[in-house]
Parts: structure tokens; C-alpha cells; sequence
């Protein structure tokens, strides 16, 4: 039991679970029947997603500082209501069953699902 942080769009673990998208948009080029079976994700949850303004200053950030801003910012916006209810509803599920979160980024440093992973643990979530 627990969550896997991965990379969407990646072969899938045994064991995995349940994929839920936390990107702020579906696959380009992708039939939304196709998501789940080029493992993508099986439900999306755009909430998790850090806003577009935000993903955009990430993708580009070239240095410490920016990372670190885009970092803050994307933790403040998980903080608002309803992030916050998702992210304690994700932590409770993972003592009791197997599902993973991810995005597409292929560069940890500039993606928001290393940041996830560290407010889903803080919840009490059970990671893989």
C-alpha cells in the first residue's frame, strides 16, 4: 500500500495502482480513451497541478533562486482549501490502498511532483 511518485507516461510498476494526472493539462496529441492505456494517468487532478503561470516559470527556471520561487509558489497554492482537502484525502487513502501520483517532467529538478511527494509525506501519506 501507498503512493508512487512517477513520470507520466512511463511503463507502469506492478502493484501500482490506481494513476491520478497531477498536470494542469491532458497529453497533447493523445485520445482522451488512449490516457490510461499509454499510461498517462487514469484520473485527472489538475487541482494538484501548480497554475500555468507557475509551470511556465519552472520549465524555464536556470537557477537556484527561480527554482526556489517556483517551489514556494506552488506550496502556497497547495495551501488554499481545496488542494489542501485533497492532499489530506491522498494521504489517508495511501494507508489503505495502492495508487500513484505524477507528472510529465522528465527533469526532477523542475517539476512539482518532488514537492508533492514532500507535502503528501507531511500529511502522514505512505509513500513507495
Amino acid at each position: 500500500m501507498g503512493i508512487r511518485v512517477v513520470r507520466l507516461g512511463t511503463p507502469r510498476i506492478e502493484g501500482e495502482g490506481l494513476r491520478l494526472g497531477t498536470v494542469r493539462r491532458p497529453p497533447r496529441g493523445v485520445p482522451k480513451a488512449e490516457f490510461a492505456s499509454r499510461d498517462f494517468y487514469d484520473v485527472w487532478m489538475p487541482l494538484l497541478s501548480p497554475d500555468p503561470e507557475t509551470v511556465k516559470a519552472w520549465l524555464a527556471a536556470s537557477d537556484d533562486a527561480t527554482l526556489a520561487a517556483c517551489r514556494k509558489r506552488y506550496i502556497s497554492q497547495m495551501k488554499q482549501a481545496e488542494p489542501a482537502r485533497l492532499l489530506d484525502l491522498l494521504a489517508a487513502l495511501s494507508h489503505q490502498t495502492s495508487f500513484s501520483v505524477g507528472c510529465y517532467c522528465a527533469d526532477l529538478a523542475h517539476c512539482h511532483r518532488t514537492v508533492l511527494r514532500e507535502l503528501l509525506i507531511e500529511r502522514g501519506a505512505v509513500i513507495d
